[in-house]
């Protein structure tokens, strides 16, 4: 048992820590790949070589983010069928088809667009250049949409039905896997939320070459591309955030109440802002969930649930079955020991089905099939010893989760003070209090970007598949010190791809500030 903790945690803690450094890389080529076919198509439509120089300084940047984003995004999936064999062998059929699709068509579509994005200037027309650039972008996204429509999946297992006769789930109905609102919103948010992080990136970048000095009308020209890009990005991601609140109080009752800090849940219950969270507070217990917090009445009902009067569970709720009316009546729901009752019945039934399939008791087949399906739906449960264990590590959801609201919220107002000053108020954009504040913003952007994917997968634990597997029964039969070698291993490999990219990055900046853009007509 100790040694299976250790490859869990030791096999999280790698999953971790690729996906975070992957994900580095993967919002400023959904966004840039954007801003650049924009920028390209202005000087499409007017032939200025000045926009062309724009374009192709952006593009540079673009490449050197996209190479290492492809050589993380590899190893990632690699990581399935390494240290989670169990999880690969369970879902296959249903999380590999989008993964498939997205190798297929979209990775194709990318790396073929992308060597004319970069070597096809003067070697084929503008028009189709320019074709090549936006269908490079789309195939950015497009490829984003079936990694985010696998991911989402797990945290909502649809189109899917358990085979007992295989011991694995086969996919029954692939539009539902498709379609799950699940699906959507994170699709939109995470594509959405990376036009914010690239106009945000570019609006940065642009304010050090004024902070210079240098290059004053090709930063300026930049930051109103980028601005719209990451305005609109904006309006994206906080409608899709709040579609994304509703799906999660949904099918991910007990991550949005880590998310909040909250063990007892209410009707018109509140939204914490900010606060700090007693650290000794444990489910059951007597307790304050805070040492210290400032909320908005009614704020978590409203996003929750869209109603004012909507009751939002807390921990202690979920984990004793209990929800409360619109008119203050408790009522029972199923409790989660009542849960771990149902997956262990639906295991026991599996048992007795193999057994009876190797037997050859058809009769005793269908039984166990019978019983088996009607308590499938908790079958993960039965791999918990105590409620406790459904619960999330609650500090690093809320911590997570509040950084990346609050950082969000001071992206949103340095955008719209950008997309003023880019359109409206010209010596705005001069001024040094906004430069700095606009250079700052560059890590304040990956920090919220970084912290809303560890809300999303911390939230999650410990359930690999929501409902259905933990991590504990996902894991390969490995050692723990072969996934420690690999752990730091990729600890030195990634940090030395990210040295990598900062450096040539800086370089090529530097470089861009040599570049007397303004001369070009």
């Amino acid at each position: 048992m100790e040694n299976l903790v250790e490859v869990v945690d030791w096999s999280r803690w790698q999953f971790a820590l690729t996906a975070m450094y992957h994900w580095l890389f993967v919002p400023l080529t959904l966004g840039i790949s954007v801003i650049i076919g924009i920028m390209e198509t202005i000087y499409y439509r007017t032939r200025s070589r000045r926009w062309l120089a724009i374009t192709k300084f952006w593009m540079t940047l673009f490449g050197i983010n996209f190479a290492l984003g492809v050589a993380t995004g590899i190893i990632l999936e690699f990581e399935f069928g390494t240290n989670w064999s169990n999880y690969s062998w369970f879902v296959g059929d249903i999380f590999g088809a989008p993964l498939a699709i997205e190798g297929l068509l979209a990775f194709f579509m990318e790396s073929t667009f992308i060597a004319v994005m970069f070597f096809g200037w003067n070697k084929v027309s503008p028009r189709f250049h320019l074709a090549a650039t936006w269908l490079t972008a789309i195939g950015a996204s497009i490829s984003a949409l079936w990694i985010l429509i696998a991911n989402a999946w797990m945290q909502h297992p649809v189109g899917m039905e358990f085979d007992p006769a295989q011991m694995r789930n086969v996919m029954d109905d692939f539009w539902a896997v498709v379609l799950s609102p699940v699906a959507i919103h994170k699709f939109f948010h995470a594509v959405m939320s990376g036009w914010v992080l690239s106009g945000v990136f570019v609006t940065g970048i642009s304010a050090w070459f004024m902070l210079r000095r240098r290059n004053h009308a090709m930063a300026i020209s930049s930051i109103k591309v980028a601005s719209a890009v990451g305005a609109i990005g904006m309006l994206g991601t906080l409608w899709s955030g709040d579609g994304s609140a509703v799906d999660v109080a949904r099918v991910q009752p007990m991550k949005l109440a880590a998310m909040e800090g909250l063990y007892d849940g209410s009707c018109r219950q509140a939204i914490s802002a900010f606060g700090i969270l007693n650290p000794d507070k444990k489910p059951g217990d007597d307790k304050p969930a805070f040492l210290f917090n400032i909320s908005i009445p009614a704020g978590l009902s409203i996003l929750a649930t869209h109603s004012v009067d909507g009751f939002v569970p807390g921990i202690n709720d979920l984990i004793e079955g209990r929800a409360v009316t619109p008119a203050g009546d408790t009522v029972k729901t199923e409790s989660y020991a009542q849960r771990i009752a149902a997956g262990q019945r639906a295991q026991n039934a599996l048992r007795r089905y193999d057994a009876a399939r190797k037997e050859g008791d058809t009769a005793a087949m269908t039984q166990a099939a019978a019983e088996l399906k009607a308590d499938f739906d908790n079958f993960g449960y039965g791999y918990l010893q105590s409620p406790a264990q459904a619960v999330p590590p609650v500090a690093v959801t809320y911590y997570a989760f509040h950084i990346m609201v609050i950082a969000g919220g001071f992206l949103c107002l340095v955008l719209a003070l950008t997309l003023w000053g880019a359109f409206r108020r010209h010596d705005l954009l001069t001024k040094r209090w906004y430069i700095l504040t606009a250079i700052a913003s560059i890590p304040v952007v990956w920090i919220c970007s970084e912290a809303g994917w560890v809300t999303a997968e911390v939230g999650r634990q410990p359930w690999i598949i929501e409902g259905l597997m933990p991590v504990q029964a996902a894991v390969s039969d490995i050692s723990a010190a072969s996934v420690q070698t690999t752990f730091w291993m990729f600890a030195a490999v990634f940090t030395a791809f990210l040295a990598a990219e900062i450096c040539i990055m800086t370089r090529q900046l530097r470089k861009g500030a040599e570049t007397d853009f303004e001369n070009e007509k």
